[in-house]
């Protein structure tokens, strides 16, 4: 029975990941279609706007894992959709106020921006339907869905690229892929009845605790491509903007790993050797990852043309700062599994400083990226040794040692 049972868990947890991998593919690829189509130039808007839609992506993030933990608790489905609908509007009215502010400090026109952020209440919906199927294990299900979310994302904006579009439109195209992806996402979730028997409710301090934790990593991943185009000039921020592609693909690489160690983390018996186990499992990716990426760089100019020969020699530092940034949202991960999320203001320190000396000291894609590897790597100290102490630091007191 455990041998069955533990087949099922790691063909579940295998969907997941495929599924998952799928979609950053998808969207990495995105990024290199409209780096060689829209130029440096264009891609400077192109890249800021990807990294504003991740921010205000952060209630559909933390909405997923409430969701999820309420349909195991018995609340029906369409309860579940009700609060999602109502995230939804409200992150409607945050994305439209957020346009005049988002236009002004990226320097981009309003009406692109407003194309971009369109898309944040379609993921609060698709969110809903994702945390649906988690609540109800029914993983093979979401791996597909997360596949075509990744699909419907960028097919659509690729499409509009390739007949000509600037960066607005091919957003707006994004957000309708979504929007089918929200469709089809409901279908596969109504295919098996709802069998909830009650209607019980999250606590809302359980939801911003772990909205605080996605905001603070989301920004930490992203306020160096955010401030870029304040400190660099329009062809340096695209430039700048291709690099943060390989810090990306660092960060997201290796995400199945805290996955699939969740549940150990959680367990006062096991946390702490289960983050040791996982921090040294990121290490050693994030060091092949690097190793990687300085040998493969030159390939930059051959893939997508001379105008981006001077990131080349930087990617190396992006998948360092990447690298960093995921042992830092292991640890973050840690906490939220152990129920005390006060270790993520650390993070939010980190962030701000980190902020505060793109202003003062970047002027060039070098001297950012110097920055933003530097700001990940003292999170990356800090949140580890927190992530690595005695249970007992932690809200219940209950100490482990291992």
């Amino acid at each position: 029975m455990i041998p069955a049972r533990a087949s099922a868990v790691a063909a579940g947890v295998s969907m997941v990941t495929a599924g998952s991998m799928l979609a950053n593919v998808a969207s990495y690829g995105l990024q290199l279609v409209a780096a060689d189509l829209l130029g440096p130039a264009g891609y400077g808007e192109f890249g800021p706007l990807l990294a504003a839609q991740l921010v205000l992506a952060v209630p559909a993030l933390a909405l997923q894992t409430v969701v999820a933990r309420d349909a195991v608790h018995g609340r029906s489905r369409e309860s579940l959709r009700r609060t999602g609908r109502w995230c939804a509007g409200g992150v409607t009215v945050v994305a439209a106020a957020a346009v005049p502010v988002l236009s002004a400090l990226l320097g981009i026109a309003a009406v692109t921006v407003a194309a971009a952020v369109v898309s944040a209440p379609v993921l609060v919906l698709l969110a809903t339907e994702q945390g649906v199927l988690q609540g109800g294990s029914r993983f093979r299900e979401l791996g597909v869905v997360l596949g075509a979310a990744g699909a419907g994302k960028v097919l659509p904006a690729v499409l509009a690229l390739v007949l000509g579009a600037s960066a607005g439109p091919a957003l707006l195209a994004s957000a309708a892929g979504s929007m089918g992806a929200v469709l089809l996402a409901r279908l596969i979730a109504d295919r098996r009845r709802d069998v909830a028997t009650g209607d019980v409710v999250g606590r809302l301090r359980d939801v911003l605790a772990a909205s605080q934790v996605q905001l603070v990593l989301v920004l930490l991943t992203s306020v160096d491509l955010l401030l870029a185009r304040r400190v660099l000039d329009p062809e340096q921020a695209g430039i700048y903007a291709l690099g943060a592609v390989a810090a990306k693909a660092a960060f997201w690489l290796p995400a199945a790993v805290g996955v699939v160690l969740y549940p150990r983390m959680a367990d006062p018996r096991s946390s702490t050797a289960a983050v040791r186990s996982a921090l040294a499992v990121l290490g050693a990716i994030g060091t092949v990852v690097v190793a990687g990426v300085a040998v493969a760089a030159p390939l930059v100019t051959v893939v997508l043309g001379a105008e981006y020969a001077t990131a080349a020699p930087l990617l190396w530092l992006f998948a360092a700062q990447g690298a960093l940034l995921s042992v830092v949202q292991c640890a973050l991960l840690a906490s939220v599994a152990r129920g005390d999320t006060r270790p993520a203001a650390l993070a939010w320190i980190v962030v701000i400083a980190q902020a505060a000396a793109i202003v003062v000291v970047a002027e060039s894609p070098t001297s950012l990226v110097v920055v933003a590897l530097c700001g990940a790597a003292v999170a990356t100290v800090v949140t580890s040794a927190v992530a690595l102490a005695p249970r007992r630091v932690f809200g219940s007191g209950k100490g482990v040692s291992q």
